[in-house]
């Protein structure tokens, strides 16, 4: 028996015309992931076809291959094409892998033991925020979790807002239309920009949250925020808890190559108490 291990050099490469097959392929595949939206959630198959320009047999085949792969889901009812759930799972892996969460990770563990409450990183998806990092090890007896992956009501939650005031509004979907609509959310994004704090305040759930921004070369890149009980949480954005939020997130960005020169910096109150000055 011959067991000699081939050189590298007598290994054949793959040619130009070998590989442009797997590389269409893999294009094609791409593609009908990439055109289901939030907004476009299911496709049949007349559409998916149209997509890929190729005969409705070309196109049942990716489909059928995407379905083995859990990536695409189908409604034998509706006769409808969906994101399958292996998407979730790599969607969490890529998440968990932005070089945000890993930078942002010590100074969010960090905000945890100095306010004893729940602390969320979220980042933009294209459409709204999306939570990347929740740390909830705190030391009360009810804990608010915020489940990563969570997509955020962009104009209600905390999060959501932060990014409609520091992100240009041509990139956020319908954000020119609703402030012509609605000059409180204009007033309260050009608070959100003075201060550099959103604060949340729904009288459904009892919940407060208070979030600021945190930029990479004067770009925003993530919301960080504070989640806890309306008994917790103030509302104040002038509070010893949202003061260290607004330090922790400068922090952050100067970590990221971004210099705070924000006057109002100089301002902010020490952050030494105040975890039991804020009513936690």
């Amino acid at each position: 028996m011959n067991t000699e291990t081939p050189h590298p050099q007598d290994v054949a490469e793959p040619t130009e015309s070998t590989a442009a097959p797997t590389i269409q392929t893999v294009q094609r595949a791409a593609l009908i992931l990439d055109s289901f939206t939030v907004r476009k959630p299911h496709l049949n198959l007349n559409e998916i076809t149209r997509l890929l320009g190729t005969s409705k047999a070309t196109a049942h085949r990716y489909t059928k291959a995407l379905r083995a792969a859990n990536l695409l889901r189908y409604d034998e009812r509706t006769t409808l094409y969906s994101l399958g759930p292996q998407v979730l799972t790599l969607a969490a892996a890529a998440r968990a892998g932005l070089p945000i969460v890993t930078a942002a990770e010590p100074y969010m563990e960090q905000l945890v033991k100095e306010v004893d409450e729940t602390v969320v990183l979220s980042v933009w998806d294209g459409e709204t925020a999306t939570v990347v990092r929740s740390a909830d090890n705190t030391d009360h007896i009810i804990r608010i979790s915020v489940r990563t992956g969570s997509r955020l009501n962009l104009t209600t939650s905390a999060q959501g807002r932060v990014f409609c005031a520091f992100l240009p509004s041509d990139q956020v979907p319908g954000l020119p239309k609703l402030l012509r609509k609605t000059p409180e959310l204009r007033d309260e994004l050009e608070v959100i920009r003075r201060h550099e704090l959103s604060v949340n305040s729904p009288a459904v759930n009892g919940v407060h949250t208070i979030a600021a921004p945190v930029f990479e070369g004067g770009t925003i890149i993530a919301a960080m925020a504070v989640v806890g009980t309306t008994v917790s949480v103030p509302t104040d954005i002038k509070s010893p808890m949202a003061s260290a939020l607004l330090r922790t997130a400068r922090a952050l960005s100067r970590r990221l190559g971004n210099p705070d020169t924000s006057p109002a910096a100089a301002d902010l109150p020490a952050a030494a108490g105040a975890r039991g000055r804020a009513g936690s």
